[in-house]
């Protein structure tokens, strides 16, 4: 596994802690990426959702993911919380990829609350 190279330009839409977890329920999942020799893996932690509550768009060298986690545990209880680190509701992570990468041949597998998604470097794509 090999790191993003530091001049790599991966930019993410902007999003701040307090917007993250903002009393809308919006959030950001946590996400890693990497170059391989193949293309570019994004990694993204969406435990407890199902595939169905996923949805991926691509829009030239954008990736949109959006879904929504319920917080099915404390429907109809008060609640006061010691530790409230888990974000609920909807999410929205926006990537924006460099050229050289054909998100239209981008496979997408869901597995442990993990979304991974592997997209492959153009043809003639750098390396």
């Amino acid at each position: 596994m090999s790191k993003l190279d530091s001049s790599f330009d991966f930019p993410r839409s902007a999003v701040s802690e307090t917007i993250k977890r903002n009393t809308e329920g919006r959030w950001t999942p946590n996400t890693d990426a990497w170059t391989t020799e193949d293309g570019l893996v994004i990694k993204i932690e969406v435990a407890g959702l199902r595939r169905e509550d996923l949805e991926l768009t691509m829009d030239g060298n954008t990736l949109r993911i959006n879904g929504c986690r319920t917080d099915g545990c404390r429907t109809g209880y008060t609640c006061n919380f010691l530790i409230m680190e888990i974000s609920y509701g909807e999410f929205e992570s926006v990537i924006e990829l460099p050229d050289g990468y054909d998100l239209n041949q981008a496979r997408a597998t869901y597995q442990n609350g993990f979304l991974r998604i592997d997209v492959p470097r153009t043809a003639g794509g750098n390396s």
